[in-house]
């Protein structure tokens, strides 16, 4: 039995506003605890037009508060743009709100260009050397305090925020493992270093106070509808928006296209579809296939979906057909 769960950055559409976005993000919770999903999580991302997650902690509460059972919480808070004080006491406060809910996923990407890194952090070097330290300081300050404690989290001390590690290459898996955390892995967006990462985690494993045996979650990107057209339609957004990262060109997230093709280069296709070859598009009966083999790949233990699709009701109804998928699976096995 693989659980489902939901990754979403408040996608901001061609045409939307912000505050349309994250009422979008509130639907598609309320959608993913009724349909069953484990999770739904956000991101941190900065300076995008195109994403309204940036004030990560917020959003969380926004959609703790529209929902009643799903679990919430960070995919993930880029920890070196913070001190470890300021997300205990963000994510200490939303353990106060929605008690038994909440997970913290770490990272240590800075979910942004170099230039607006610099004004988040100030010391972007320092800030990246630290990370294993400010997340066993983030444990502790999470935690039960010791005594004469000097520093304390309130809200925040006795929480017991679950923290989960994320990462698109070798190095999270390998604190991961050393700290006995959860393990996420960004195969929506970076699959070459997968199956090397969930070996390592998987093989280096130490068990720990909070986790006795790995545990992998590995993301993909998915649009699911009727028909494999209509899926791939409105995926051409992702598509569109990933080639207008690499071109530098900032917006809101893009509309779909009926053709790709006079849209991105030979290169830019050949690029962009490697780094999305995960990515489970098609109708009910494809995307089924895709899913189970990748899933026979990797044998992980929890999918973490996001769906970039523009129109929010075909999001809506993606989320909804993604559900059936996972309780075929949860019935195969």
């Amino acid at each position: 039995m693989v659980p489902f769960s939901i990754l979403d950055l408040s996608p901001v559409p061609e045409g939307g506003t912000i505050r349309q976005s994250l009422e979008s993000s509130a639907r598609m919770a309320q959608k993913a605890e009724e349909f069953g999903y484990n999770r739904f999580w956000l991101a941190e991302h900065h300076g995008m037009p195109g994403i309204a997650s940036a004030a990560t902690a917020v959003v969380i509460g926004h959609v703790g508060a529209a929902t009643k059972r799903i679990r919430i919480g960070s995919g993930g808070i880029m920890l070196p743009n913070h001190s470890p004080l300021v997300i205990a006491e963000q994510f200490g406060t939303l353990e106060a709100l929605f008690p038994g809910r909440v997970d913290l996923g770490l990272g240590r990407a800075p979910g942004t260009d170099m230039r607006t890194a610099q004004a988040l952090r100030r010391n972007l070097d320092a800030g990246a050397q630290s990370f294993p330290n400010d997340v066993v300081e983030l444990q502790q300050l999470l935690g039960t305090p010791i005594e004469n404690q000097a520093i304390l989290a309130v809200p925040g001390m006795n929480s017991n925020v679950p923290i989960w590690l994320l990462g698109s290459s070798l190095y999270s898996a390998q604190l991961a493992a050393m700290l006995g955390l959860p393990y996420a892995f960004a195969s929506h967006f970076a699959p070459d270093s997968l199956l090397d990462a969930i070996d390592i985690y998987r093989s280096r494993f130490t068990p720990s106070a909070v986790l006795d045996k790995p545990y992998v979650m590995v993301g993909v990107m998915g649009s699911v509808a009727a028909t494999d057209e209509e899926a791939q339609y409105h995926f051409t957004s992702a598509q569109q928006q990933f080639v207008n990262l690499r071109r530098n060109v900032r917006g809101q997230f893009p509309r779909p296209v009926a053709d790709m093709g006079s849209f991105w280069s030979p290169m830019e296709k050949l690029t962009v579809e490697h780094t999305l070859r995960y990515a489970v598009v098609g109708s009910p009966k494809t995307a089924e296939a895709k899913l189970t083999e990748f899933l026979a790949e990797t044998q992980a233990d929890e999918v973490i979906i996001s769906m970039p699709i523009h129109d929010i009701e075909a999001r809506l109804k993606s989320v909804e057909l993604f559900a059936g998928l996972g309780n075929f699976l949860r019935a195969a096995a």
